[in-house]
């Protein structure tokens, strides 16, 4: 007697409780997306800060990088304007010693040989005198000293170069010294 309805077996729809059904997946799903949405976002805000502060400790390093490399050549070339100033001081002293001998008609061709290499070395550094007999007064260029009273010349025109200047790269190393002229 066998016959399909008559079967020990009872059919039975079975139900897992560890999976969800269809709706609550959707759910699951959904609360997942947005959870890590919040979550790029707020990864997205931090990356955006340390990308600031990134960018401002960038600017504050080469800023003072650029205050560091500024810093050591002022002390440089403070220390050869230095070092100029003690050479021009002997340099002086040979031209007023040549001017000495050749006015009392002494063979001065050493000290010219001298005073030629001297002023190669100048030449050499950039070290040039500042041209000032004839132009006018400019206190970042000249010192003046004395004045005159010349009512044919402007105020101001330098009548007479008491001791020479020097310039190196646009810096005075040493101002001349001058006599100025007013009018009258």
């Amino acid at each position: 007697m066998s016959s399909e309805n008559n079967s020990d077996e009872i059919p039975v729809d079975v139900v897992s409780e560890n999976e969800p059904d269809s709706s609550e997946e959707s759910k699951l799903t959904e609360i997942t997306i947005e959870e890590l949405s919040k979550l790029l976002e707020l990864e997205k805000q931090k990356v955006s800060e340390h990308e600031e502060k990134l960018k401002h400790v960038l600017a504050d390093f080469q800023n003072l990088n650029r205050k560091t490399q500024s810093d050591i050549e002022n002390g440089v070339n403070t220390k050869i304007d230095k070092f100029v100033l003690d050479f021009l001081k002997i340099y002086d002293d040979f031209i007023r010693a040549k001017d000495v001998f050749s006015e009392s008609k002494v063979n001065s061709d050493g000290l010219n040989s001298i005073l030629k290499n001297m002023n190669s070395l100048l030449k050499k550094y950039n070290v040039s005198p500042i041209d000032a007999l004839g132009e006018i007064f400019d206190p970042n260029f000249h010192e003046a000293i004395s004045t005159i009273t010349d009512s044919n010349l402007d105020d101001n025109t330098i009548t007479k170069e008491i001791r020479k200047g020097y310039i190196s790269k646009n810096r005075v190393i040493r101002p001349t010294l001058v006599e100025i002229s007013k009018k009258g």
